[in-house]
């Protein structure tokens, strides 16, 4: 077979594939082709550039247009939280029977181990919620818990794969990815999928959560930071070149890329690549006003808690998933927990329950309530999907007297906005809390019924991959009917 020589050109394409168009951005920076201001019509496609994020009819009337998934990484204690267990209470110390051989990630089994927090009805409905959350017991009546999901892996990284990719194997596309593939984007100026992670840095698995997979690269997240400028390298430099000189340099480019992709119509990476470079010029003159929350009133800053600094980092990210959805994206995630120092950092309370959930539900509380009440505020609820959830639930049984290990057997999410009926709970574990009981509900169940809000038919939304139609849910996946009612 004859070698194929790179050209200079081919060699920039290749080592920017996969690339989204914030890091683009950087690029465009670094080789000197970023204007000094980004006129007004940064903000509008030049003529014939199609986008892959271009809006796209959903399969059927949808209820939602928008999700703000909110991730927990680490693994929050369903038993500590949401799912409240009195036997646990009457059985503490107790060996855990009954269930045949207990499986733990570390160490050996311990005997039961009682919630060392108090719950309390709250709302009409009378949830039953931990101490650890009382502003978001203050909402409860506009969520809907869905008590017995079930995952099955018990390992960090494999599991924030099932939850992110319904997948257990690394390199498939994420639900983000799989949402913005089917129905684009409603502002083409900025990303379709934005990640934003916890101030301290990317949770477990780390950029594999938001990756496109075998989608096309236009698909996969933009990470944007709740620390310091939420957008890296988005700011013009002063010099190099003019605002016209810039759009002629793109649209010579968009050209010459055109005509290469016209040549060779099996890469198909390439249009995004076209559509990337696009993008992060027209974010320039449009992303800057979607994150800053300077404006924002005193009362909204009160509601995320960001003169707080327990709240103010988790808060500016719930702030920015509500502006970016009021402006068109399509699927906002954010990370709760940073892989800094595993066991404190992040929901992983093995060694110290009560301090660990305490610290990270103190950070999240009063935003995430804040969120939602904003949300139904300026009526952004109702076509609004919001998704609470962790890669796992943990252990009725103590680990070394203090902690808990997981437990991919139980885990309890919560959903709100989309017209589902708040103030319910689907779904129960066994006494214990030790595994699903009732109704099981699987990762792939929650990505077909996150699809069908959104209008879309899981079973159709499909992408050719290695002869054979992949698909989010693969050959699995039942719609959670309370939540479709």
């Amino acid at each position: 077979m004859k070698q194929r020589i790179l050209s200079r050109r081919d060699l920039l394409f290749k080592a920017g594939e996969g690339v989204s168009g914030l890091a683009l951005a950087s690029m465009l920076a670094r080789d000197g082709l970023l204007a000094k201001e980004a006129p007004s019509s940064a903000c509008a496609a030049p003529d014939g550039v199609t986008s892959p994020l271009a809006p796209r009819n959903p399969h059927f009337e949808p209820r939602a247009k928008a999700v703000i998934s909110l991730f927990m990484s680490g693994g929050v204690s369903h038993v500590d939280t949401f799912d409240y267990k009195p036997e646990l209470q009457k059985h503490h110390g107790e060996p855990l029977s009954g269930f045949g051989r207990i499986r733990v990630r570390q160490g050996f089994p311990g005997p039961l181990m009682k919630s060392p927090f108090e719950f309390k009805p709250h709302g009409q409905s009378g949830k039953l919620v931990s101490e650890l959350f009382p502003k978001i017991g203050g909402v409860v009546d506009e969520l809907a818990f869905v008590h017995s999901c079930q995952g099955r892996s018990n390992d960090h990284v494999v599991a924030h794969y099932e939850w992110n990719t319904g997948s257990l194997l690394m390199g498939h596309p994420s639900v983000g990815s799989w949402v913005t593939y089917g129905l684009g984007s409603e502002n083409q100026n900025l990303p379709g999928f934005v990640v934003v992670y916890d101030q301290k840095g990317g949770p477990f698995s780390g950029p594999a959560n938001w990756s496109s997979g075998y989608l096309p690269a236009a698909y996969q997240g933009t990470v944007f930071r709740a620390k310091g400028d939420p957008i890296l390298d988005l700011t013009p430099p002063e010099q190099y070149v003019t605002p016209e000189q810039q759009r002629a340099r793109l649209d010579h480019l968009a050209w010459l890329n055109q005509k290469h992709a016209d040549e060779r119509p099996a890469e198909a990476e390439l249009a995004a690549r076209i559509a990337s470079y696009e993008l992060a010029y027209r974010m320039q003159g449009c992303a800057p006003e979607a994150v800053d929350i300077s404006k924002e009133s005193a009362a909204t800053r009160k509601l995320y808690g960001l003169d707080e600094p327990a709240t103010a980092g988790f808060g500016k990210q719930c702030l920015l998933a509500r502006r970016l959805v009021e402006r068109g994206v399509r699927f906002v995630q954010l990370y709760s927990g940073a892989l800094l120092q595993q066991n404190v950092d992040t929901w992983d309370a093995h060694s110290n329950l009560i301090e660990n959930h305490n610290m990270h539900a103190q950070e999240v509380d009063g935003p995430i309530a804040g969120l939602i009440t904003d949300l139904k505020q300026r009526g952004l609820l109702d076509d609004t999907l919001v998704f609470w959830h962790s890669e796992f639930g943990r252990m009725p049984i103590s680990q070394r007297g203090l902690g808990r290990d997981h437990n991919p057997g139980a885990m309890t999410t919560f959903f709100a906005g989309a017209g589902i009926p708040g103030g319910q709970s689907i779904g129960a574990t066994d006494d214990f809390g030790y595994r699903a009981a009732e109704q099981v509900v699987t990762y792939h169940d929650l990505h077909a019924t996150i699809l069908h809000l959104l209008g879309l038919d899981h079973k159709r939304l499909t992408y050719p991959f290695n002869g054979r139609n992949m698909r989010l849910t693969d050959v699995h996946g039942e719609l959670i009917p309370q939540l479709i009612a």
